[in-house]
């Protein structure tokens, strides 16, 4: 399946309802599991981890800011790009093992309804955002090779190898300092989206199209935007 697919796999999910926890696996690019069924069916066959092509996030925001940049605003590229090298954590929202085929990251989000709307939510109103991520393309465009490379050195070269939270910690923590969003950090670019989005601070205007062109950048999202009542596509 291509990308667009994978995204109208997921949209058709979400629309028959059985798109409803958090978090879910991809198998071999044609099948939705939750991760609970991947995790009992992995004790049973744990060479299921090795189907895994992509992770599905599912959730609901009341932040136009996380609409409108959700890989941005949910960090999941670090870990999964480690766990794509064999190294992982027993207790993780990517499960017991690590997942050699692991391909996207897909972020499935709606407004949350239940929540006050801000100034701008009404702009998300019935509308469901699916953005889809390489997690290789982005992981090389966030320097993630090479942080960690630097960080966990020898151990690289062990095969299924546990890491540490510190570790993993000290790894986000670098990229995250790095100035790829238009000279700004993730933090930074994170606060000023939020301020323009959320908090309608709109002077700063200027500044969120240049990390806009950075976000496209680094994260080369294929991203669809849906209106809930017709499902069909729609330009945001």
């Amino acid at each position: 399946m291509d990308e667009y697919q994978i995204v109208e796999l997921v949209k058709d999910r979400y629309r028959t309802g059985s798109l409803e926890a958090f978090h879910y696996f991809l198998l071999n690019g044609t099948t939705i599991i939750s991760d609970e069924s991947y995790k009992r069916s992995y004790k049973h066959d744990p060479s299921i981890s090795k189907q895994v092509t992509g992770y599905v996030d599912n959730d609901r925001t009341r932040f136009v800011s996380e609409l409108e940049f959700p890989t941005l605003e949910r960090d999941f590229i670090s870990e999964a790009y480690l766990y794509k090298k064999g190294l992982f954590r027993r207790m993780s929202w990517l499960g017991p093992a690590p997942l050699p085929n692991l391909k996207y990251i897909i972020q499935s989000i709606t407004r949350n309804m239940s929540e006050h709307r801000g100034i701008t939510q009404y702009e998300f109103q019935d509308k469901l955002v699916i953005e889809l991520v390489d997690v290789d393309v982005a992981a090389n465009n966030l320097n993630l090779p090479n942080i960690v490379s630097s960080v966990l050195g020898p151990k690289l070269l062990s095969e299924n190898n546990m890491i540490k939270d510190d570790e993993l910690g000290e790894i986000v923590d670098r990229v995250h300092r790095q100035k790829l969003f238009a000279d700004r950090t993730w933090k930074d670019a994170q606060d000023i989206v939020f301020e323009y989005f959320d908090k309608n601070k709109r002077e700063l205007s200027k500044d969120v199209f240049k990390i806009s062109v950075a976000y496209e950048r680094v994260f080369r999202p294929y991203r669809i935007v849906y209106d809930t009542k017709t499902w069909e596509p729609v330009l945001m």
